[in-house]
């Protein structure tokens, strides 16, 4: 038993904000709050590992922050056996909790102290009332005043009570037969209602199903007599299976020394529905923001939460395994699931009881397990069992008896420990029950241990028949085992087959699957065609993951020598690697234009389609003329070699190219016509990309609900099929910047960034970066957002990106640039773009241009055609169909007319600009467009439209913060409501007070007063 008054939380003055909640647990913390708020008690329940002590440390913290006493008791296994361990921790932990009265008072007896002798009702008793002659007493005075009863806080106990608490804490001999319970019930009781008279007491009970019986009994009492200003959260972990042996706990139905007892199971309150609280796994994206919180590679999370089924320790075991693997894990390849995260899974799995593991493992062979099925197979009692398992969390069961596993980990070790004999066994017994001969076949081939070319001949006839049905996973798991039930004897057969399943495996996204056919076939004797064709399947199945492939693509370029078809296929995907992993777009078009050209030659338009499709966006971001023609003939091979929906390249980015030049009624009518075929015939990449590029329609177009939806879509799409998510979190990066959070927005373009740099993918990379300086630079943290765009800008220049309407840093730049009054550097980079965006038409680039322009004009104190400009251009982007653009431009005028001093016009323009953001629904923009330091001009007198000219010099960022700070807010305080960095509070204050002429925030505050 372990007692926690402040150990494990923080230290934090009364009042002050309570820490942040565990990722993922937001609003069950609030749930949380609000049922001890209405009931007083609750109770967190969960399966181990899924977060309960972590949600009752974060609500103990808030508690503890708002002034209030925190009493937290740990009970462990091992105190099921001690009696009243965890009532003697709970009397520990108020003596070190209640801060002890000054040496020279705690020195001086009480005159009105309890007598610590036996009452007249008990003389010639026992403490427990059985009837037993009574030992003399101790020395009472002397034993009753020091360990706990030091504090102070016991003193108004009678003395029964005191002595029957002494002896729990075994500050005083135990008796002969034990202590007064009667004595001790009411000592506790009062021990908590005495401490509820300082104030609010919460109570918090951490692992209460290994309580002793006797601490249960007594805490039960005191509860029920306790005021309403203790609350208790009690954290339980259901025992499934029952108590553990009859050994390790007193005769059921009597306590320690003979009194009867409910059980050490039983609750400390008879919980309702209303105050029961399930903690549930972690989705998938919160799975990611777990292990980048704790500085775990986060491009597998998709993976991780399939192996972990949401539970954070396991993955987090998963995520630290994958950290201390001595070479980084490609998709392509295996988790690691050894070490921690293997005797994890082998933890919960091991309470099971033998019956119920047995019935688990002939579930993790199956492919459609149900309780019938394993039933079937040799489990007269499977139905009860997995229930049991159920109640456990290791599995979950459908009403028609289907289940699936809770985490991928727990059949993988299943599976792992069991033996080969009982591995075949189960095989061999499914395979006589199962009603589909596809699965059939796969069972018997799992059952032998000998390759028989007559049985790989049936499971590759039902790898065909799985592909025809639209299953690929499944006939990639058969084409493999297909592969590896040949005999050996048979070699050319094997790669032949090892071959085919490889290339079952790209079409399936089965990475896995791709690595295991194409590394046993390199092991063989195989031609330098089939090495070629297995190795492009690896490479297909990459993702963004490239970097680690090189060997790969030597070999690959090596084996393909005088095979054209074979060549131009190498040339295509070394194309993609050259512009995703290397950032070299010159050297990407060079080998996509010999990929065309090779596979023209043979005949071969799909590859030629493909590789004219890769020359196209080169093209494009090179600034050459050509790209859309280019673009057109891969569209037109396209179409013509194979129906709309599959394998979509050209259409696709034809839909990106409307996108850049905000054709954005074309592309959305586009996609949204090749959307269902792609769903329902198309990869799965394909439609990622796809809701990912609908996403960002959205978002420009100014429908800000729906970004968000498609791109929620592209991230559970990604994270299902084990991608790495660093596109998809751009993309939510975007949606949350135009219709969600600015908050959010910059957590997902961080993820982004850091997913990008593991996978090394230079092109999102840049683009993570870019939304993230956008948000920084939203948010008024002008020194992080001027940084970040920075490194945007040597990103794409390094990768000699020219178009700037694929990625429109530049006027993001150019007013981080003036906000950090480099008015001379941001009129250069204007005056570089502008030429460019003039000779490749891009006319909404030069609109963003012209509202930093109109800044620039401002900054040099040419306000008047500063005011022109801006009015032209928000009416330009209106229509252009850009609101959100629009309003930016009328927020920009809205300075404008500031520093003009005509607060009227200012006012003006910013209830245009919120009309425009409402419509919409771009939340945080109407946030900022409707806030009082950027609607109002603090220090003008009312009705008059003149300004004060120092205050008028403020950028509306330092008009935020001198508010915030005016206000009373400390630097920390403010950096975290504007999401900057302390260091940026106090250099904007330090402009701030040099424009204002004020030394102290006194003076700052009345120089902000009306």
């Amino acid at each position: 038993m372990t007692t926690v008054p402040h150990g494990l939380l923080p230290a934090r003055a009364p009042g002050a904000a309570g820490p942040p909640a565990p990722v993922g647990r937001e609003e069950l913390l609030a749930r949380l709050e609000s049922v001890l708020h209405a009931r007083g008690r609750a109770l967190l329940t969960g399966p181990a590992g899924v977060g309960k002590t972590e949600v009752a440390l974060a609500a103990a913290a808030r508690a503890e922050a708002r002034g209030e006493t925190v009493l937290w008791l740990a009970a462990l296994p091992a105190d099921r056996a001690i009696p009243g361990a965890a009532a003697a921790a709970l009397v520990a932990s108020v003596a070190t909790t209640v801060v002890p009265p000054a040496p020279d008072v705690a020195a001086v007896p009480r005159a009105d102290a309890a007598p610590l002798a036996v009452p007249a009702s008990h003389a010639g008793q026992s403490p427990a009332g059985d009837g037993a002659p009574a030992l003399p007493l101790p020395d009472v005075p002397e034993a009753l005043t020091s360990g706990v009863f030091s504090s102070g806080v016991f003193d108004d106990l009678p003395g029964p009570q005191r002595t029957a608490v002494a002896m729990l804490c075994r500050e005083a001999p135990i008796q002969q037969g034990g202590w007064d319970p009667i004595a001790l019930r009411l000592g506790i009781a009062r021990i908590l209602r005495t401490l509820t008279r300082r104030g609010l007491v919460l109570l918090v009970v951490d692992g209460a199903e290994f309580l002793d019986p006797d601490s249960t009994d007594l805490l039960r009492f005191a509860l029920h007599l306790a005021p309403p200003s203790l609350r208790v959260i009690a954290v339980e972990t259901p025992e499934p299976y029952g108590d553990t042996s009859p050994a390790d706990r007193p005769e059921a139905g009597t306590g320690t020394h003979g009194r009867p007892h409910a059980g050490h199971s039983a609750h400390l309150w008879v919980p309702s529905e209303a105050d029961l609280l399930l903690v549930p796994p972690l989705q998938a994206d919160e799975i990611a923001e777990l292990l980048i919180h704790h500085r775990l590679p986060s491009r597998m999370a998709g993976r991780i939460h399939r192996a972990s089924g949401g539970n954070p320790r396991l993955a987090l075991a998963v995520g630290r395994s994958l950290a201390d693997a001595r070479t980084p894990v490609h998709h392509a390849e295996a988790l690691t699931l050894s070490g921690r995260a293997r005797d994890l899974a082998r933890q919960l799995l091991g309470a099971a009881p033998p019956p119920v593991r047995a019935t688990l493992l002939l579930a993790a062979l199956a492919l459609r397990p149900s309780a019938t099925l394993v039933r079937r197979a040799g489990r007269p009692e499977a139905e009860a069992e997995l229930a049991a398992a159920e109640r456990a969390g290791l599995v979950s069961l459908a009403e028609d008896g289907s289940l699936v596993f809770t985490a991928g980990l727990l059949p993988s070790t299943l599976v792992h420990d069991a033996c080969w004999a009982e591995r075949s066994a189960g095989h061999a017994a499914l395979a006589e029950v199962v009603d589909d001969p596809v699965e059939a076949v796969r069972h018997r081939a799992l059952a032998g241990d000998r390759p028989d070319e007559e049985l790989a001949a049936e499971v590759a006839t039902a790898a065909e028949t799985a592909r025809r049905r639209g299953n690929n996973a499944l006939a990639a798991e058969l084409a493999l085992l297909a592969a590896e039930s040949t005999p050996g004897r048979d070699g050319d057969r094997r790669i032949a087959r090892l071959v085919d399943a490889a290339e079952e495996a790209a079409r399936a996204a089965r990475a896995d699957l791709a690595m295991r056919a194409t590394t046993d076939l390199l092991a063989r004797d195989a031609s330098p065609a089939d090495r070629v064709r297995a190795r492009l399947a690896v490479l297909d199945t990459a993702g963004q993951g490239l970097t680690d492939l090189d060997d790969m693509y030597v070999h690959a370029m090596e084996d393909s020598e005088g095979e054209t078809a074979l060549r131009a296929a190498v040339q295509l995907r070394l194309a993609v690697k050259y512009v995703l992993a290397d950032g070299d777009p010159e050297r990407s078009r060079t080998a996509a234009m010999e990929s065309a050209a090779l596979a023209a030659s043979v005949g071969d338009p799909r590859t030629a389609a493909q590789a004219l499709t890769v020359q196209a966006r080169m093209e494009r971001a090179l600034g050459t003329p050509d790209a859309e023609k280019v673009l057109a003939r891969a569209r037109e091979l396209e179409l013509a070699e194979r129906p709309l929906g599959i394998r979509n390249a050209a259409q696709i980015l034809t839909i990106r190219h409307a996108l850049f030049d905000d054709r954005l009624t074309d592309a959305r009518d586009e996609l949204n016509a090749l959307l269902p075929l792609v769903q329902r015939r198309g990869s799965v990449e394909d439609a990622i990309e796809l809701f990912r590029t609908l996403s960002e329609i959205e978002s420009r177009i100014g429908s800000c609900a729906a970004a968000l939806a498609h791109a929620g879509q592209s991230l559970a799409l990604t994270l299902e099929a084990g991608l790495s998510p660093g596109p998809a979190w751009y993309a939510l990066a975007l949606a949350e910047t135009a219709g969600g959070s600015l908050g959010r927005a910059a957590s997902y373009a961080r993820r982004s960034v850091q997913a990008s740099e593991e996978e090394g993918d230079r092109v999102f990379l840049s683009r993570s970066r870019y939304a993230l300086g956008r948000v920084q630079l939203v948010n008024g943290d002008v020194a992080a957002a001027l940084e970040t765009l920075r490194r945007v800008q040597a990103d794409e220049r390094a990768q000699s990106t020219v178009d700037p309407s694929m990625l429109r840093w530049h006027e993001e730049l150019a007013e981080a640039l003036l906000a950090h009054d480099a008015v001379e550097e941001a009129l250069a980079l204007l005056a570089e773009v502008r030429p460019v965006a003039e000779r490749l038409g891009r006319s909404t680039v030069l609109l963003g241009c012209d509202r930093a322009q109109a800044l620039c004009l401002a900054a040099e104190g040419r306000t008047d055609e500063a005011a022109e400009l801006l009015t032209r251009t928000a009416g330009r982007f209106a229509e252009a169909g850009l609101p959100l653009e629009q309003g930016r431009a009328l927020m920009a005028l809205a300075r404008v007319e500031r520093k003009r001093r005509r607060r009227s016009a200012a006012q003006a323009a910013l209830h245009a600009a919120a009309t425009v953001f409402e419509r919409a629904g771009a939340v945080p923009w109407l946030a900022l467009a409707t806030e009082a330091p950027a609607g109002e001009l603090p220090g003008t007198a009312q009705g008059g439209d003149e300004a004060p000219t120092a205050l008028a010099s403020l950028t509306e960022a330092e008009l935020r913060l001198a508010r915030l700070v005016g206000q009373g807010a400390s630097n920390q305080e403010a950096a975290a409501k504007l999401f900057l960095s302390v260091k940026t509070v106090e250099a904007r204050l330090t402009r701030i007070y040099q424009k204002l002429d004020v030394r102290s925030r006194s003076q700052l505050a009345t120089a902000l007063r009306p």
